[in-house]
Formats: structure tokens, sequence, C-alpha cells
């Protein structure tokens, strides 16, 4: 991802937030590159939906500071340039889909032949033509959701927050989400994306923050998340637990139940090893299936289990 002479997307200095004696965000250091989809991961009351506030400047920060594209978010230009689709809206019931969408356009002072043809271009995206002229109140919840996102998307906005953007989906709905996040993707559009869903956050995002009191615990990019450890479930009669000793030395969090057993590696090139030394050791060895950890386990490993998502 080309990133030179290319301010950041979002950039934060040791941002917080304090409501009376209770601290929401405190020291919060972040950076989003342009063009990437960025994941923000952490427990209730870890302060993610406050930060998100704060970049917007939907919430002034007691201190610290935050830039868009290198500029206060304060700058008309810079809130131009962004798009939002809260996780819990309110969107105006009386109006149908294509009313709502009109009234989102003017606000952003769109030219009334280019908003009538990118009305079109989104209610297509998100799968809802059929329903442009019917009133919101009759929509579902996955409907509200998807005509959110298209109002998100009304301006081509070069930076988009999406709080639980696949809340109230199906599973026909999150694929479409996906897709639409994909496409912004691959046309340079940054995409914050902040949900509770480890399973969309797996396939969609290129990096990934894990935050809890209010801190970055840690920054990773996926790929290197999920490449190295692997959970290692295996079939063997005649494993002993005085064994696992000598396994130590590959693997850790050693499980078994009966014939079953579960541990982890740090790497694939361990899995021979300890195939060889189980055999040695009079074990038989009737399945060994490696697996890539998911991100769920590896969020409880740093975040803890102290509250969920």
């Amino acid at each position: 991802m080309e990133r030179m002479n290319t301010p950041s997307a979002i950039i934060s200095n040791r941002l917080r937030k304090e409501f009376g004696p209770n601290v929401a965000v405190r020291g919060l250091d972040l950076e989003v590159f342009p063009g990437e989809v960025f994941g923000f991961l952490g427990p209730n009351g870890a302060g993610k939906t406050t930060s998100i506030k704060m970049f917007l400047d939907l919430v002034r920060p007691t201190s610290g500071d935050v830039r868009i594209f290198g500029r206060p978010i304060s700058d008309p230009d810079v809130r131009s340039r962004i798009g939002f689709l809260p996780e819990h809206f309110r969107f105006h019931d009386w109006l149908t889909a294509e009313e709502f969408l009109q009234l989102h356009g003017r606000l952003h002072h769109m030219p009334s032949q280019a908003l009538s043809a990118r009305i079109s271009e989104l209610l297509e995206l998100v799968n809802l033509v059929p329903f442009r002229a019917k009133y919101l109140r009759t929509f579902s919840k996955g409907m509200l959701q998807r005509i959110g996102l298209a109002q998100a998307l009304l301006n081509r906005p070069g930076l988009v927050f999406l709080d639980e953007p696949t809340s109230g989906l199906d599973p026909v709905g999150r694929r479409l989400v996906r897709d639409i996040i994909r496409t912004l993707r691959q046309e340079g559009t940054t995409v914050f994306l902040n949900s509770h869903l480890l399973s969309e956050v797996e396939i969609t995002c290129d990096r990934v923050a894990f935050i809890k009191h209010g801190k970055v615990l840690q920054i990773n990019t996926l790929a290197s998340l999920t490449a190295g450890e692997l959970s290692v479930s295996m079939r063997a009669r005649g494993y002993q637990p005085a064994l696992a000793k000598g396994m130590a030395a590959w693997c850790r969090d050693i499980r078994q139940d009966g014939e079953a057993l579960k541990f982890t590696v740090h790497s694939e090139d361990a899995l021979p090893q300890i195939h060889r030394f189980l055999v040695q050791a009079g074990v038989d060895v009737y399945s060994f299936t490696p697996q890539r950890i998911a991100l769920e386990d590896l969020f409880i490993q740093i975040v803890g289990t102290d509250g969920g998502l």
C-alpha cells in the first residue's frame, strides 16, 4: 500500500476523554493509513464509540489531538470527505428511501442531476431499488441498515466510519456489506470498521487495533496475526499426561479429553517433530488436524475475558 507523501487518513495523539470522574478514553494513539480497511476491536466499555465520536467531532476530547487527512476534523473540507453509519441510527421514518437520500444529498450540497444518478446507483448497490418509494417506517432492521449504508456513501467519502454495519443483517446481507467494503478498498476509500462479529473483521480488514480501557493494546495486520500460531486437534491412543513435559518444547495449552487432545503451536514446522515424538513414545496417532488460530481466540488472548464485545 503506497503511503509516501500521503497524509494519514486518521492520526490521533494521546486522545483522552473524561466524563466527570470517569475516563472513557485515556491516551489513544492511533494511525490509520489511506485506502485500508481498519478494524477497531475491544470489549464493551473499552471506549470504541467515544473514540469514533471524537474522530467525527461529535464529542470534544478532554485533551489530545486528532487529524483527518492531515487536517483538523473541524475543517469543513475534511468533514465533507467523511461518511458515517452509526450503530444506533434514528432515521426519518416518514420519508421514503429516495426522499431520505435526497435530504442527505442536499445537506452535502450535491447538484440535483448528480444526486439523482448517485441515489439510483446506491439503491442498486444495497439491493433496495424495488423499495425506493417505500416509507422507512415499513423497512425491516436489515433494510434500514442497508439504506443507512447508502447514506454513508452518498458523498463518495474518502473515509467512511461503519459502526456495526452488519448488525441485524442476515447472511446474504452480511455478504453484501463485505462485497461493498471490498469495492471501497479497491477504489481507495479508507474504511474504519467497528464490529463485534469477529468473523466479519477477519475476512474484511487489513489491520486491526485491540483497545481496552481507552488505550490501544496492540495493532497488527490480519496476516501477521493469523499466520503463525496453529490450533491442533488430535486423536491419539496411549497418550499419558506425563508426555506433556516433552511436548512443551513445541506446543502449549495442552488439553486432553480421553483420546482427544488439543494444543497450540507457534509454527507448522513443529508438527512433524510432535508427531515423531509421540510415535516414538508409543502413542498411536489416528488423526492430526491443524487450524489457524481464529481472531476470536486471539482477541481473548490479547484483551482477556473480563467483558465481551
